[in-house]
């Protein structure tokens, strides 16, 4: 940093860019000039913006595959299956999206820790892209935290903090990284504003290029599950920006607030305790949640969000966890309206990442006993829908 001062002496008066006075003699003064130019960061930060696109390169595009419907119903229904990244989630996207974010808007620096309030997918997820561009990571979280979350954290280079108080790791995040100089990444403020809405292959983006070539290739209905808030916001906004018809529901679990605060229109709308159905439904109204770009919401029961997991297992061949099962369930329903209304068409939703993190969770028997929840009568209305297309009222 190189600073150019003058001062002004003999009587004479100054400020700062504009002139001296003496003995009734104007004269320039200098410019106070102040450069923060770094060349040694500007190459780490060139070396690691290039490292996470190039990931992109290697890892945006999923497949988007089709759930089993009758031929004769003239619908498809089709997962985008973000359990392909590396990180195994659809929150690698985010991730991905938060650091260049970070990184362009010069707040993540070399050798400064990067945290977050997370102990699920996100935090492994940014843990993954911390190692990728070499600053440290540490995730905020609490201490009833699975070890299988902690383990993938730590397997991808990152630091568990532990907090006894689940409500207490937004301030805890915020006060550690004043503490260490590092960048608290605040994934549920920032994480509608760090993705290009507008394309740049954006999941929307991609989920259209995969569509055009099959016969509906422009969906009457996406489905999306609610964390952040910031998937959603992203698929409404591109969207509406390529002027498509499609509309959007958002499809939120139990134990959530977002749903109650679309209804009510009120952005202070809180629930009492956390959501069982994990990386989906929040106790409060998160800003990156945008009530106005969204047509629709469904208020899933936990019970049946595990039903339509396993009835994706039986159907694809493919476990996945609970917040899948929470867009699926939403999906059936919206393509039984449209058997019942004769309306042709595709609804397109989510696989969020894979079930093997939850087996014993969703996929035991004992959990949901243990949780009070009992998927049979779900499991019959998903087996009745696929029978014969219609849905209970």
């Amino acid at each position: 940093m190189s600073t150019t001062e003058h001062s002004a002496q003999n009587g004479s008066s100054a400020t700062a860019g504009g002139t001296v006075t003496s003995g009734g003699t104007a004269t320039a003064v200098a410019t106070v000039d102040v450069d923060r130019s770094d060349p040694v960061y500007r190459a780490w930060l060139k070396e690691a913006v290039r490292k996470v696109q190039a990931d992109a390169n290697r890892s945006a595009d999923t497949h988007l595959l089709r759930f089993p419907l009758p031929e004769r119903w003239g619908i498809d229904l089709y997962l985008k299956d973000e359990s392909t990244h590396p990180t195994g989630s659809l929150k690698h996207r985010l991730a991905r999206s938060l650091f260049l974010y970070g990184l362009c808007n010069g707040w993540i620096r070399p050798d400064k820790p990067v945290i977050e309030a997370s102990s699920g997918s996100t935090a492994v997820s940014e843990a993954y892209f911390a190692k990728l561009v070499g600053v440290p990571f540490i995730a905020v979280m609490p201490r009833t935290t699975s070890p299988e979350k902690c383990r993938l954290i730590e397997f991808h280079g990152g630091r568990c903090h532990f907090v006894d108080d689940s409500r207490t790791m937004y301030e805890e995040s915020a006060a550690l990284a004043e503490r260490t100089g590092g960048h608290y990444m605040d994934q549920f403020t920032y994480a509608e504003r760090a993705t290009d809405w507008r394309g740049n292959n954006n999941i929307a983006e991609s989920m259209y290029q995969q569509l055009r070539l099959e016969r509906y290739p422009e969906p009457a209905w996406i489905v999306a599950t609610a964390g952040t808030g910031g998937t959603s916001a992203t698929i409404a906004r591109y969207v509406h920006y390529m002027q498509h018809d499609t509309r959007i529901c958002v499809a939120d679990p139990e134990n959530s607030c977002f749903f109650d605060g679309w209804t009510h229109h009120d952005p202070h709308a809180t629930a009492d305790c956390g959501s069982r159905i994990e990386g989906i439904g929040r106790p409060r109204m998160e800003p990156s949640f945008v009530p106005g770009a969204v047509d629709r919401m469904m208020k899933v029961p936990d019970a049946a969000s595990v039903a339509a997991v396993r009835a994706l297992e039986t159907a694809i061949g493919r476990k996945a966890g609970g917040s899948t099962g929470t867009g699926l369930w939403s999906a059936f329903k919206i393509v039984a309206e449209m058997v019942g209304q004769g309306r042709t068409g595709s609804v397109v939703t989510l696989i969020c990442d894979p079930g093997d993190r939850y087996l014993d969770k969703y996929y035991s028997d004992d959990w949901l006993a243990a949780q009070g929840l009992d998927i049979a009568p779900y499991a019959a209305v998903i087996e009745s829908f696929l029978a014969t297309g219609a849905w209970p009222e």
